[in-house]
């Protein structure tokens, strides 16, 4: 029997209802699974915004954003996770700039002077629908109809039919944050930076609340269920390419293999450094 974890993040959810062989190898075999490039640049975006919003109002320009980003570039590059990816000094630059065109992406989205910010990188931990749910929200604002949930994301923005399910991040940190403080934020904000900026707002309402954690709850549920069989299933498809635990999965490469003869998986796919 497999122990549940103490607390259940979105991610980790995610990562479950994806593959729930991938869920055990990260969070209960402990084996790593390093960060990739996008997701250093998005940590490093997120560490100069969290910066700059904590500034007073007039501070929060682009040329503060540029200052803090250079004093801040020692500690990516010092980073194992950013040497482990032993990129040439054209990378770096490549790498930097990609970085920069997130941080900027701000601003087209929004003037950061003119936001009321009440909090950065909040850490919020609450028990909803009987799930023990753990997050970090990135910005707590007030606005004239109350506290706005605000969330930066430095990947593509989803398609049409999937931003809706984008959206359940922020509505199940609305939900802990009325768990914590006894108020329902008003709204929530997905800011998805970079050259494709886009911004999701979203009334939040107890009905979205209560629909996000039974969903929430429901992906619980199946997960408590496969821990008490030591059971995970593996969840094969086109992102086995992707996965960090190929080399350990038979079913994984399996797919793989099967895909590059059909010639439906790109050669690019870093799985296949792994078999």
């Amino acid at each position: 029997m497999t122990s549940l974890p103490k607390f259940f993040s979105l991610s980790a959810a995610n990562m479950y209802k994806q593959c729930p062989r991938k869920w055990k190898h990260r969070y209960v075999d402990k084996i790593p699974d390093p960060p990739g490039e996008p997701a250093l640049i998005g940590t490093f975006a997120h560490h100069v915004l969290e910066v700059l919003c904590e500034k007073d109002p007039e501070q929060r320009t682009r040329e503060e954003a540029k200052k803090i980003a250079s004093e801040t570039w020692s500690e990516t590059v010092n980073n194992q996770a950013f040497q482990d990816l032993a990129l040439t000094e054209e990378q770096q630059r490549e790498f930097r700039w990609k970085a920069w065109t997130a941080i900027d992406g701000l601003w087209e989205l929004e003037n950061p002077a003119e936001i009321d910010v009440l909090s950065t990188e909040k850490r919020v931990s609450a028990t909803l629908a009987e799930v023990p749910f753990y997050g970090i929200v990135d910005r707590l604002d007030q606005s004239n109809e109350g506290t706005v949930v605000t969330d930066y994301k430095t990947g593509k923005p989803p398609k049409p039919a999937y931003r809706d399910k984008a959206l359940d991040q922020i509505i199940l940190y609305a939900a802990a944050i009325e768990s914590e403080t006894g108020e329902l934020p008003a709204k929530g904000r997905l800011l998805y930076l970079g050259k494709d900026s886009l911004e999701l707002e979203i009334n939040i309402s107890q009905e979205l609340t209560s629909k996000s954690t039974n969903q929430f709850a429901g992906t619980w549920a199946d997960l408590k269920r496969d821990c008490e069989h030591d059971s995970f299933d593996t969840d094969v498809g086109p992102l086995c390419g992707w996965c960090p635990y190929a080399g350990i999965c038979e079913s994984g490469q399996k797919e793989i293999k099967k895909r590059l003869g059909a010639g439906r998986m790109r050669l690019d796919a870093p799985a296949l450094q792994l078999i």
